[in-house]
């Protein structure tokens, strides 16, 4: 079937650090600013490669883009292929984890090893029924009222009052985001369920979560530790869905110990 894409879209990449090549993904809604506060922790260490994925942030989608998983990814190994990295360590946040999930089991050569924050094999009912309420926020109420509900939903309740200034910066990104791309990959993300394969994950895979996700419930860590052959998992009490902006330190750290404990592996 043609793709009404228009094929693989040259994704905006930050690009930098020197080292074996880590392939940080955000997740649904974001941008590479997500990684912000955990870069230069690694790029010392690695060379880190940052895209905005199709629809978010600098990287605009095409009319006909369906936000499917196999479309996203082709856009990522098209980073990679232009990068001449034919296999790199993959870090997802949340829709990019279940995204480097999916490229582990679809395309393993292109894989040294995952770090999944945030994810989860599958989307449950709570997960849906959670992202349905922003969406019907957005379309009822307005974009201040979903931003809001972001502000509850995927941030620890503590966190957010100390650091009232990411709060301003939410609203305001809310009020330029283009939600059709969010609504599009969030429909996707619905439907997505890797139990049946999971437990052939063949690469080196550690897990973050957080103990009070409200997004993802946290019991989806366990499932992923469970079922992925020899796997790991950090957990992170008082902490919500974003992870990487509430633990930038911690994660950093837990990435880095990991993957270079890969490497020195071969």
């Amino acid at each position: 079937m043609p793709d009404p894409s228009g094929g693989i879209v040259p994704l905006e990449t930050r690009d930098e650090g020197t080292g074996r090549p880590l392939l940080l993904l955000h997740g649904v809604g974001g941008d590479h600013t997500l990684w912000n506060s955990v870069a230069p922790s690694l790029a010392g260490s690695f060379r880190l490669l940052m895209p905005d994925l199709r629809g978010h942030g600098r990287t605009p989608a095409p009319p006909g883009s369906r936000f499917t998983f196999d479309e996203l990814l082709d856009d990522v190994y098209g980073v990679l292929d232009a990068r001449g990295v034919p296999a790199a360590h993959w870090v997802g946040f949340s829709g990019g984890a279940m995204l480097a999930l999916r490229a582990a089991l679809d395309r393993p050569e292109r894989c040294r090893s995952l770090v999944l924050i945030s994810g989860a094999a599958y989307t449950d009912a709570h997960t849906r029924a959670m992202t349905d309420r922003l969406s019907a926020t957005y379309a009822k109420d307005g974009p201040d009222a979903y931003a809001l509900r972001l502000l509850k939903d995927l941030y620890y309740p503590d966190w957010i009052e100390a650091h009232l200034e990411v709060a301003d910066r939410v609203r305001d990104g809310i009020e330029k985001l283009d939600v059709g791309p969010t609504i599009a990959w969030t429909r996707n993300v619905d439907r997505f369920d890797e139990r049946n394969r999971i437990g052939s994950v063949a690469r080196p895979t550690l897990i973050v979560q957080a103990m009070d996700d409200a997004l993802i419930d946290p019991a989806h860590g366990r499932i992923l530790r469970q079922s992925i052959p020899n796997s790991q998992i950090r957990i992170f009490p008082q902490t919500g869905h974003m992870i990487p902006l509430e633990r930038p330190a911690e994660t950093a750290d837990a990435i880095a110990s990991f993957v270079a404990a890969v490497d020195r592996s071969g």
